[in-house]
């Protein structure tokens, strides 16, 4: 226990006392003679210990109007049962199970209970917390897909006069085992325009040695028409085109778009890098080829760069050391098996 400056006051007033006497130190200290007699006794009867000379609380161990155990038990009960009460709700549901205290007073034993005294209040959608994100075995286990739209500020006059319109799309797979990505530019979206990117990206990855499984993309109406009105023959021509190669869909649940985060973030990547330095150097596009040279040559970039996620691998070497492991795992497999048909 540290010794407070109230104690050694004390202490100087009990050795007052001692020295000229009680009624002397308690006019020079100013201080009553009754305090005085009280701090010498309990100096004394604890050995001379300066930590007898603390104060000590006043507060009374009981009140004649404290809480009963019966209103306490009543408390605990009625917001174990109605957690989402506030206060006053909760103060007049008390009062209907026979409560007779007032609304200050339910304050003071919550507080001492260490009970909450506001609703509880569910977490909006944006604060929810999300469930963890499922990771991906193996390339072309799952592919994300969605469209982004070029600002009609890298577009230049030329393209604009040539074809009346200011309208051109980015459309972007991205593997999520590897974050290998295919772009490809249109100027249209539809699901004419991702049925034919559909057919590229299989295409592509299939040249890679790569599968795909699965592709997942938003509600779009250029992938999906599950929200249109019509419900007779309610299957786009890019699920039809899925179907046709053999690729399972998912489309994520409608306005989160974070479900698709990465190729989201490979867009907002694409912004910063490709469509803000096209108008910071004014290096517009002229017309559809020049775009899609432009987009071509950005794919190579991007998936040429080393990310943090894969260990500081690019795409391309995340890919072909992806290869590499499962070709020895292949080789690894098949001796043990020779090995295990000698020993037979």
């Amino acid at each position: 226990m540290s010794i407070t400056q109230e104690m050694r006051y004390r202490l100087s007033v009990v050795k007052c006392a001692k020295r000229y006497g009680v009624r002397r130190a308690a006019a020079k200290c100013h201080t009553s003679p009754a305090s005085i007699y009280r701090w010498i006794k309990i100096y004394e009867g604890n050995g001379g210990d300066i930590s007898s000379l603390a104060s000590k609380s006043r507060r009374p161990h009981s009140h004649p109007n404290s809480h009963t155990e019966a209103e306490i038990k009543l408390i605990k009960d009625t917001r174990r049962r109605n957690s989402n009460l506030g206060l006053q709700d909760l103060w007049l549901r008390l009062r209907e199970r026979g409560y007779t205290r007032t609304q200050p007073a339910l304050l003071k034993v919550l507080k001492r209970l260490k009970m909450p005294t506001n609703p509880k209040t569910k977490p909006s959608p944006a604060c929810r917390k999300s469930r963890p994100y499922e990771p991906m075995k193996y390339p072309g286990e799952r592919i994300q897909i969605d469209v982004k739209y070029v600002p009609k500020e890298c577009l230049s006059k030329t393209f604009i006069e040539k074809y009346n319109s200011t309208e051109l799309y980015q459309y972007t797979a991205i593997d999520e085992y590897s974050r290998y990505r295919i772009l490809y530019g249109y100027r249209e979206r539809n699901t004419y325009s991702s049925s034919l990117f559909l057919c590229r990206v299989a295409s592509q990855f299939k040249a890679l040695g790569i599968e795909v499984e699965c592709v997942q993309t938003d509600n779009g109406a250029e992938f999906t028409k599950q929200f249109t009105v019509l419900k007779e023959n309610n299957h786009s021509m890019f699920e039809a085109t899925a179907h046709r190669l053999n690729i399972r869909l998912k489309h994520i649940k409608p306005y989160t778009p974070k479900h698709n985060g990465k190729v989201e973030r490979s867009h907002r990547e694409d912004q910063k890098l490709l469509y803000s330095e096209m108008i910071r150097l004014n290096r517009l596009i002229t017309d559809e080829n020049d775009f899609k040279r432009r987009l071509k040559r950005h794919q190579d970039k991007t998936n040429n760069r080393a990310m943090r996620p894969l260990g500081y691998l690019s795409p391309k070497q995340y890919l072909e050391q992806h290869k590499t492991s499962h070709t020895e795992e292949f080789i690894l497999r098949c001796l043990l098996n020779l090995h295990a048909v000698v020993y037979c």
